[in-house]
Formats: C-alpha cells, sequence, structure tokens
C-alpha cells in the first residue's frame, strides 16, 4: 500500500508543536521560581510551596493574586507572566483549529480547484487517492464512512462525507472544477451513479473534465467502453471505463519488462484460470510488439505456453477478440490443471524466461509456488504471483533490501500487488481514447517509414511521446468523431467475437461510403486545425501554422486523398486492436460530418 508523502507540512508542524511545548514548560519553571523568590521579598504573601504552585498556574489564565500588589517583581515572575498567556492563548487557539478541522476541511474542498476527486470507501480509492497525493497532486476524497481523527492527521488530503451520488455532496467536494474525477466504490451502479452526477454538475469547460469509471467485471468493461466509444462525439465529458487488471497488466510490463534474447525467441508461460490472466497474455503481446516495431526491430515471435483446464478455449476466445495475437505470439495451450505443471518437459530445463501464476485463490496458488522448486528451476528470470489481497506480503518480499524479511529465491519468486500497481493515475490516464489515439498516429508513423520518410523530418514524425500537443489533441479529436462515423455507416462498435459476416458487413459499408467519409473527415480535420490557428499557407510552416493541406477537399491533390480514404479504411483495424469490432445494424443514412489527423 502506498502512503502519503506530506513534505515540509509534517517537519515544520513538529517543529511548532515542540516551540509550543517549550514555551510552556519555560513558563511554569521560571513562574515557580519567580514566585519562591517572589515569597522572599515579601514575607507572608507566600506561606508553602503549595501557593507557590497555585500562584504558578494562575498565570495561565492571566491571573495571580500576588499580582494585586504594586512592587518590583523578581525577573523570572517577569518574563513568566508574558508566557504563560501566550501558552495559553495557543492552546485555545489549537483547540479551536482542532474542533474545526472537519469543518475547514469541507470549505477548504468546497472551494478547492484544479484538484482530483476520488469517490469511494474501498481499498482502492484510499489507495489511489495516497498515491495522488504522494505525486503531489491536490486530492478532495469524498467517502460515505467519516475520517477517524488520526486518519485526519495520517492522510492529509482533503476529505468530504457525504453519499458521492448526492450532487450536493459532490459540489461541496469541488466537483465543477476538479480536473479529473475518479469514480472507485465498491458497486459499480454507484460508480456509475458518480458519472451521472458529474455530467449533471460539469458545464462547458476547455479542456473538459475527465471522469474515471471503476468497473469490477472486466467484460462488462469492455462493453461499457464500446458504448461509450459510439456517444463519445455527444458529450463534453472525457470519461473512460477501466478495470484494475488491464491498469496493472500495462504497469507490469514498465516495472518488469520483458528482454529480448539474442539467440532465440523468449518463451513465457502463463499458468492458472485467473482473471488476471487475459488481460496479461493481451498486454505480453501488445508491449513485445511495441519492441518489434520499433524502427530498426528485428525481434522474433514470442512464444508463449498457457496451461489451464480451459486453456484451449482460452486461447480461441482471445485470439478472436485481439486478431493481432497471431501475428505477435506464437501461443501452445495445454488443457491441464495446475497441479500438472512440473509434468510438462520444458520444466526443470531452463525453458522459461518468465513464468506467470495467475490462480483464482492467490493463498492456494502462492502456496503452490512456494512449494513447487521445479518453478524456480524452469524460470531464467523470475516466476510471478498476483495478488490483490496480501500486497502486504508481496511488500515483506520485495521492500527494503537493507531490511528483507524474507528471501525472493534470488530474485526468481515476485509478488506482484495487482491493485498497488493500478493505482497509477498516468496509466489511467492512458484511457481508451488515449489508446486509440497513440495507435492511430504509430501507423501514420509506420505508412510514411515505409513510403522512404525517415524520423525527425518533420514534427509529426516522431514517436507518441515525443509529438507536439497540438498533434496529440488532433488524433483524440479524431477519435473522438468516431462516434459520428458509426452513425453515418450505420453501424455500431461491440466487443469483437471473431464473427466474419459482420465484419465483412461493415467493410462493405465504408466501401459504400468511402469518399463521402474521407471528404467529412477532412472537413472535420480543417475545423480542427483552424481551431489550433492554423491557416492555409504553402510551404508548410509549423512555427507560423500554416498548411498547405487547408483547402477545400476538390482542391487536394489525388495523392491527399487516397491518405484520407485509407484513414476511414483502417478504422476496423484501429479498434479491432482494442477488441472490438464494426456491426452493421441498418442501411447507410445520409450523414452531414466527418486528413490525416497528424496533418501530413
Amino acid at each position: 500500500m502506498t502512503h502519503p508523502v506530506a513534505g515540509f507540512a509534517r517537519p515544520v508542524a513538529w517543529w511548532l508543536r515542540l516551540a509550543f511545548g517549550v514555551v510552556g514548560l519555560t513558563a511554569l519553571v521560571l513562574g515557580y521560581l519567580g514566585f519562591q523568590r517572589f515569597g522572599q521579598l515579601r514575607p507572608g504573601t507566600i506561606h508553602d510551596a503549595y501557593d507557590v504552585l497555585y500562584y504558578d498556574l494562575q498565570l495561565f489564565v492571566l491571573s495571580a493574586e500576588p499580582f494585586e500588589q504594586s512592587g518590583p517583581l523578581p525577573w523570572q515572575l517577569q518574563v513568566a507572566r508574558f508566557l504563560a498567556p501566550l501558552f495559553t492563548l495557543l492552546a485555545v487557539a489549537e483547540a479551536g483549529r482542532l474542533l474545526l478541522a472537519a469543518e475547514i476541511r469541507r470549505l477548504r474542498a468546497r472551494r478547492a480547484s484544479n484538484h482530483a476527486l476520488v469517490c469511494g470507501d474501498s481499498q482502492f480509492a484510499q489507495m489511489l487517492a495516497d498515491r495522488l497525493f504522494a505525486d503531489g497532486e491536490r486530492v478532495v476524497v469524498v467517502r460515505s464512512e467519516p475520517f477517524g481523527p488520526l486518519e485526519y492527521r495520517q492522510r492529509r488530503y482533503l476529505g468530504v462525507i457525504g453519499d458521492p451520488t448526492s450532487a450536493e455532496v459532490l459540489r461541496g467536494a469541488g466537483l465543477p472544477r476538479a480536473h479529473t474525477i475518479y469514480a472507485c466504490t465498491h458497486d459499480d451502479d454507484l460508480n456509475h451513479a458518480i458519472a451521472n452526477t458529474a455530467s449533471r454538475l460539469i458545464t462547458d469547460r476547455r479542456p473538459p473534465p475527465r471522469v474515471y469509471v471503476q468497473v469490477h467485471d472486466s467484460e462488462m468493461c469492455l462493453s461499457l467502453q464500446a458504448r461509450r466509444l459510439g456517444a463519445a462525439g455527444s458529450s463534453r465529458l472525457r470519461l473512460d471505463y477501466f478495470h484494475v487488471d488491464d491498469i496493472a497488466a500495462r504497469a507490469l510490463h514498465r516495472h518488469h519488462p520483458l528482454r529480448p534474447v539474442a539467440d532465440r525467441p523468449p518463451r513465457v508461460l502463463i499458468v492458472g484460470d485467473g482473471s488476471f490472466r487475459r488481460a496479461l497474455l493481451v498486454e505480453t503481446a501488445r508491449h513485445w510488439r511495441t519492441r518489434r516495431g520499433e524502427p530498426g526491430g528485428v525481434d522474433p515471435p514470442l512464444r508463449v505456453d498457457l496451461v489451464a483446464p480451459d486453456a484451449s478455449t482460452e486461447l480461441a476466445l482471445a485470439t478472436s477478440r485481439y486478431p493481432f495475437l497471431d501475428t505477435v505470439c506464437q501461443v501452445a495451450a495445454y488443457d491441464r490443471a495446475v497441479e500438472e505443471l512440473t509434468g510438462l518437459e520444458q520444466l526443470g530445463s531452463g525453458g522459461y524466461d518468465r513464468i506467470y501464476v495467475c490462480v483464482p485463490d492467490e493463498t492456494s496458488g502462492l502456496q503452490f509456488v512456494l512449494d513447487t522448486p521445479a518453478l524456480w528451476q524452469g524460470a531464467r528470470s523470475a516466476v510471478f504471483v498476483p495478488v490483490y489481497r496480501q500486497a502486504a506480503l508481496a511488500a515483506a518480499f520485495h521492500g527494503d533490501p537493507r531490511h528483507d524479511l524474507l528471501d525472493e529465491v534470488h530474485g526468481k519468486l515476485r509478488l506482484y500487488p495487482v491493485l498497488t500497481r493500478a493505482c497509477d493515475a498516468r496509466l489511467i490516464a492512458e484511457d481508451l481514447t488515449e489508446r486509440l489515439a497513440e495507435q492511430i498516429h504509430e501507423r501514420y508513423l509506420h505508412a510514411k517509414l515505409r513510403s522512404g520518410a525517415r524520423l525527425g523530418t518533420a514534427p509529426a514524425m516522431v514517436t507518441w511521446s515525443r509529438l507536439p500537443e497540438s498533434l496529440r489533441r488532433a488524433n483524440r479529436s479524431y477519435v473522438q468523431d468516431i462516434a459520428a462515423k458509426l452513425l453515418d455507416l450505420g453501424c455500431v462498435v461491440a466487443p469483437r467475437h471473431g464473427s466474419s459476416g459482420d465484419v465483412t458487413a461493415a467493410g462493405r459499408a465504408i466501401d459504400d461510403r468511402l469518399d463521402q467519409l474521407a471528404r467529412l473527415e477532412h472537413e472535420r480535420w480543417c475545423r480542427e486545425r483552424r481551431g489550433e490557428g492554423w491557416t492555409y499557407g504553402r510551404p508548410r510552416d509549423d512555427v507560423r501554422q500554416r498548411h498547405p493541406e487547408l483547402r477545400p477537399w476538390d482542391e487536394l491533390s489525388p495523392d491527399i486523398q487516397e491518405q484520407n480514404r485509407e484513414e476511414i479504411r483502417t478504422l476496423p483495424d484501429v479498434l479491432s486492436d482494442s477488441g472490438f469490432e464494426l456491426i452493421r445494424l441498418t442501411s447507410v443514412v445520409p450523414g452531414q460530418r466527418g486528413g490525416s489527423p497528424d496533418g501530413d
């Protein structure tokens, strides 16, 4: 579990409290010594030590009977009668602050702006808020369960208590001015209700806020992403649905990249029928495809063995949904129980570069790995065990190297905390819109490279990470216009099931409207570029924002027109890479909407 890092706030508060205590103690000691001296100077005024202590304590309530008589006072008493009231005032102020802490936090939350809003009482919501705060974000949390006093002190972000689906509660958390909203409760319907309320509260803003809704079923998540993709053009929200398995699978290869092997294809073993299995297979293939797709990359296909009671069925479903798997990986399925894993000939001979054990019962899966030395011997790199509830145990294995609690079997045993890795705001922000936009740019880049262009010769001829933000927005705008293209085609997008008939029908719909859709796409691109401040000009000048293709469709050269047509033709391939397909529902209807997004 991650914890917030409060920067300098806690050290400063600690020093202030220390100084506060020193003032009180000094006043008490000097007051005691001062009254003793006062009793010696004025006999009969103070009779015993109890009087000294009583008068000393009176200093803290701005009163003491000996002061009713005029005359010189010992210097200790002079200092104490000013320090004691100062301590009292500080104590009253601190008590008021503590008593009003909840109200102060509520008022600060209502006035918050440009902040991240996390809604939910779940463990994931708490971990995400902690991670955001540690990364320096301004965070407001909406919970239905009250914060405890110690929790307020440990987690220094702002908190609002109430129903996270209530418009008044979300308005009190500053939702209309938040830059990102995360709906992360235990209940999917509550998360959808939060998104609905956010849609009503948010007025037109540029850029629009982002809303991320957690869905606990991976199939439902993909289906909702499909429906959102078909409606993205009609909403001012940047909305996406996410599943923790997908985020954690992407994070795995960023924290533990799969290295190529010079003399042979790498080999990966995925064991078990846990929920993390398919996300892991798909993201491993994407990771390897990225390596192969790098300029000059010639890495061989990745070899993957899948072992589970339903391995063949799972492989058929995965390849039908994600066709690129067959082009990137050589996957072999073994319909065997996990307990039969040691019977595979490859084990014990160092046959795998990496092994993943994805068992629904993570306790039994971990026990199996710990009790099966053949797994350690069969992995050249490491054996990964995804865990959801045992993040603390993962930290015990892989914590501070100076204070190891458990042996990692020479680094070969790796517990992978799924929730911890999934609460990465940067990966959640790589939503479907972002991923499709990046894929469109990569396709454009590879097409240009095949035609003889070189990297760096134009602003768009760079990888996505180096692409100027204005061109990224152009690609995102293309993705958000997919909804309009689907309407023009009489098609919808749905999770892919490999039904060739629907694919053929959607292809015919594109062919029937190809020229009109290409024209409409060019007009949309022109509007988007002019909105960014570009004007027509020859030759292209990125400094002055002049582009020779900012003119009517009929005035474009045949090559540029064909480039626009190709953008439309590749739409099914772009969607299929993310597990979607086009389904034709109706005959083509006349459309009124529709250049390369990157502007070349």
